[in-house]
């Protein structure tokens, strides 16, 4: 079975034909997750920051992404910021001014907008079988190559780059953090670890856990029944039986009470305690790990 790596050095011509059918990024929250919670919904103010909608030069032509950076200075860390499945909604957004608050160039792309727009839909399940389904991880990669390509050009520090991930984009922070060679770390918040590979998802991150290129940071629930604990601490184990420093350096935590999707603020999976823990621990080991400098 093809690599990661070599899915992206060799793309298939499908996926080098493929230009973008969503060239804009909408405003609010995604339909699938309406109503949102608003009495919990944190927002960001842009007070500060340079922050708004940018075009990143990709294969096929233009990637729609939000970016947020201080509105002063320059040479920032630079933290990739992976959407959950719904796209890059209103969260997604405020997730990236947080994080230019905290001093760094934040970017988050939208990894599905060459195969459809996400805020189509009102349904998660045709969200998923509909769209999400038809998106390879190798041009997933490709594009966030692309988003830290940009963040170089314009005012980031190469040499301090970051990823952290939420829910579908826990998983690709996984995989992008085997991928990238320049990675200095990563935070990975409750993606799937196991599970079959396919034409889209030819690896699990359980399968690239001992050829990190930065440590990860793993944040789980322990009441998450989408990714079981079994399936932790078979990562657990992989990373430990690594010889790789970065895999050995790699951590997971969990937290015992919390769900699925507990650091999403506008949703009834909120658990405010572990998701401020959870930030904490984000700036924490981004800091230890020489992406702040």
């Amino acid at each position: 079975m093809p690599s990661v790596e070599a899915e992206i050095n060799n793309p298939s011509p499908a996926l080098s034909r493929r230009s973008f059918l969503v060239t804009a990024l909408g405003a609010g929250f995604a339909l699938a997750v309406q109503p949102v919670m608003a009495q919990t919904a944190i927002a960001t103010s842009s007070e500060g920051l340079t922050a708004g909608e940018i075009k990143v030069p990709a294969e096929g032509g233009e990637m729609p992404a939000y970016r947020a950076q201080p509105a002063k200075g320059g040479n920032f860390p630079v933290i990739l910021v992976v959407q959950e499945v719904f796209g890059v909604h209103e969260y997604i957004k405020d997730i990236c001014r947080r994080l230019a608050k905290l001093g760094y160039l934040a970017i988050a792309p939208e990894l599905y907008a060459r195969q459809g727009d996400p805020r189509q839909y009102d349904d998660i399940q045709k969200l998923l079988s509909n769209l999400v389904s038809k998106v390879p991880d190798a041009q997933v990669l490709a594009d966030l190559d692309a988003c830290a390509a940009w963040a170089k050009a314009n005012g980031g520090d190469a040499a301090r780059l970051g990823i952290t991930g939420f829910c579908w984009g826990g998983r690709i922070t996984w995989l992008y953090a085997a991928h990238n060679p320049q990675i200095k770390a990563a935070v990975a918040w409750y993606g799937r670890l196991v599970g079959p590979a396919s034409e889209m998802n030819r690896q699990q991150p359980i399968d690239i856990a001992g050829k990190l290129a930065g440590p990860v940071l793993g944040l789980y629930g322990g009441l998450d029944q989408n990714i079981p604990l079994d399936s932790i601490e078979k990562m657990r184990q992989r990373l430990g039986e690594s010889t790789n420093p970065a895999s050995r350096a790699s951590q997971i935590h969990v937290y015992a009470q919390a769900p699925h999707a507990f650091h999403a603020d506008y949703r009834p999976s909120y658990r405010p305690e572990a998701a401020l823990d959870g930030w904490a621990r984000l700036q924490a080991w981004f800091a230890e790990h020489g992406v702040r400098g």
